[in-house]
């Protein structure tokens, strides 16, 4: 999404309204906005079911998605190139998987009730995910990031992760250095990374731009959680973090 759509005075009203909870289904207007922004109005995902959208190609276990499919703990999802897969895991985790990814997800299994997502692994591609009151660990070829229940964005390759801190906190470790590490404490994508592997001891980690994911991203998934953002917009005035390093 470009910089003049996210700068939308529409789109940003849109955001606005879905994270206050003060949006309203039965207005036309609204609705149509809605459907060009979300394809939809997003609201919590019914009990029972994990996918709020599949673009392309997307399997659980080697499975093809369908809207009927049930994501959970202990799964692996692949996205081919060009795909995004939109989904909910036991109504407290929702994720954005883009195309070209491969992602674990690592199930507590020492719980009585039920198996909950202690770990995220993503070997190649991008996430967005938000979480609440929850304590996992990601895992990229290049970094070990301690997620506190927070909402966050990762790029993984071979090379290096990109990761943004969107709100909450997050200890992040190089894995090549353990003495290249950081903690981060965020209210709006204050200070993305990247971790590289090559970077020489405690140099690791380097300040990154914002890059590749929105607020609406982050609005449309707490919604399928039937959470809001922890972020408001002031005056009207946010348009997205624009740093350079």
């Amino acid at each position: 999404m470009s910089h003049e759509e996210l700068d939308d005075p529409r789109r940003r009203w849109l955001v606005q309204a879905i994270a206050s909870g003060l949006i309203t289904a039965g207005l036309p207007a609204t609705h149509a906005l809605a459907e060009s922004v979300f394809g939809g109005i997003p609201s919590k995902l019914p009990v029972g079911r994990s996918v709020y959208r599949i673009r392309g190609q997307a399997t659980v276990n080697g499975k093809e998605v369908t809207p009927a499919t049930i994501i959970k703990p202990g799964d692996e999802l692949e996205t081919a190139e060009g795909s995004e897969l939109i989904f909910a895991v036991n109504g407290s985790h929702a994720m954005i998987l883009r195309g070209g990814s491969n992602l674990a997800l690592e199930a507590d299994k020492k719980s009585a009730s039920a198996w909950f997502i202690n770990g995220l692994r993503l070997l190649t591609g991008k996430l967005l995910s938000v979480s609440r009151d929850s304590r996992m660990k990601v895992s990229t070829n290049t970094a070990t990031l301690g997620i506190r229940g927070t909402g966050f964005y990762v790029e993984s390759d071979p090379e290096q992760t990109y990761f943004c801190t969107c709100y909450g906190t997050t200890d992040v470790v190089a894995n090549a250095d353990p003495a290249s590490k950081t903690t981060v404490t965020a209210t709006h994508h204050d200070r993305p990374l990247y971790i590289v592997k090559d970077g020489g001891e405690g140099n690791n980690i380097r300040n990154a731009p914002f890059i590749n994911h929105t607020d609406q991203e982050l609005t449309l998934i707490e919604a399928l959680v039937g959470r809001t953002t922890p972020f408001v917009f002031e005056n009207d005035a946010y348009s997205s973090p624009r740093r350079d390093y």
